[in-house]
């Protein structure tokens, strides 16, 4: 019998790769495989679905595999760790290639899209400005922390931080006006390069009618219309948009047992930086809503009297979630009529 089914357990250099035919009886087992002879023994295998694990150079692979014909599936670690082979309890390359071939054929199994080199080009943007931004927060932080030694406590926002600290700047002893200016010039250089990075991501927005047609919908601007484009694709990896709402973590955990439906905090899964930009631009609509008469903005508005603010922006970023899948799996058919 052929192989139909692979489990492979990537790694750096070492891989496990699994296999097994159509009564799911192993006939590919090996628990060492050299990056470099990984390619060659997929290319070897018949047309079959390989699972794996999202991780470091997953997509890579993906991508690899599926030029030579292949169906590929790639799945969060915590969904395949379940799957791990009750008699082999022991964690080690050869038990998880194993659990990975038998997660990726479970019907009920959630997947991660497979992203191409411009999404993966797009997304390192997204993360490094993130990064310039985590980092450049520091700074300020650590500024802060320095000059309250001295008696000096300024507020938190930035511009009124770097206003208000050069009147204090000639009282700080040496070598504390020195760490105090460092921060300072590499704070700049931080906005400075952030703003390059924005430019980067604006003029990607502009250039793809995708991300052009998400940047339309309310809440959702270059940013965040790139990152979802990035990450969603054409949004044919999940069924409707309530599945996309799920991945990103924006929907209620359940703790129901007895008949009794008892709905929790939402789950908080997936990415947090994707669900942290549609949740900045849930609480940008609620600050621009005013006295708005069209139904969004009633909506809105009656969403906030009764449920409170945080609730309300949780369900206007799920509702974004929904009309981005629908804006990106419809394409030029999706129209958002507003009244």
């Amino acid at each position: 019998m052929s192989i139909i089914v692979v489990g492979i357990d990537l790694a750096k250099n070492v891989f496990a790769v699994h296999g097994v035919n159509e009564t799911g009886r192993p006939e590919l087992v090996k628990p060492r495989v050299s990056r470099e002879q990984l390619l060659p023994l997929i290319a070897s295998l018949p047309p079959c679905l390989i699972g794996m694990e999202a991780c470091s150079g997953a997509h890579h692979w993906a991508r690899q595999f599926q030029a030579l014909g292949h169906t590929v599936r790639l799945m969060a670690p915590k969904f395949v760790a379940p799957y791990r082979l009750s008699g082999k309890r022991g964690k080690n390359d050869a038990n998880d290639a194993a659990a990975i071939c038998e997660a990726v054929t479970r019907p009920a199994m959630r997947f991660v899209p497979v992203k191409d080199e411009h999404q993966q080009s797009t997304l390192c943007l997204h993360r490094t400005r993130q990064g310039f931004v985590q980092e450049r927060t520091a700074a300020y932080n650590r500024l802060r922390g320095l000059i309250s030694e001295f008696g000096i406590v300024l507020p938190l926002k930035v511009e009124r931080l770097r206003r208000e600290i050069l009147p204090h700047l000639e009282a700080l002893p040496g070598w504390a006006r020195r760490c105090a200016n460092d921060l300072l010039a590499h704070a700049s250089l931080l906005d400075a390069r952030i703003s390059e990075y924005d430019d980067a991501i604006r003029q990607i927005s502009r250039e793809d009618s995708r991300a052009r047609a998400l940047a339309a919908l309310p809440g959702i601007g270059p940013l965040s219309a790139s990152a979802l484009v990035a990450s969603l694709g054409a949004g044919h990896d999940f069924k409707n948009g309530r599945q996309v709402a799920a991945w990103l973590g924006l929907v209620p955990g359940q703790y129901s047992s007895g008949g009794k439906t008892r709905l929790g905090r939402i789950t908080k899964a997936g990415d947090a930086y994707l669900r942290s930009l549609l949740l900045m631009g849930a609480r940008a609509i609620l600050a621009s809503v005013g006295e708005k008469q069209d139904r969004f903005s009633r909506w809105v508005r009656e969403l906030v009297a009764r449920r409170g603010y945080w609730k309300a922006a949780v369900a206007i970023a799920a509702k974004n979630a929904r009309l981005a899948w629908a804006a990106l799996h419809y394409g030029d058919e999706f129209r958002l009529t507003r009244s």
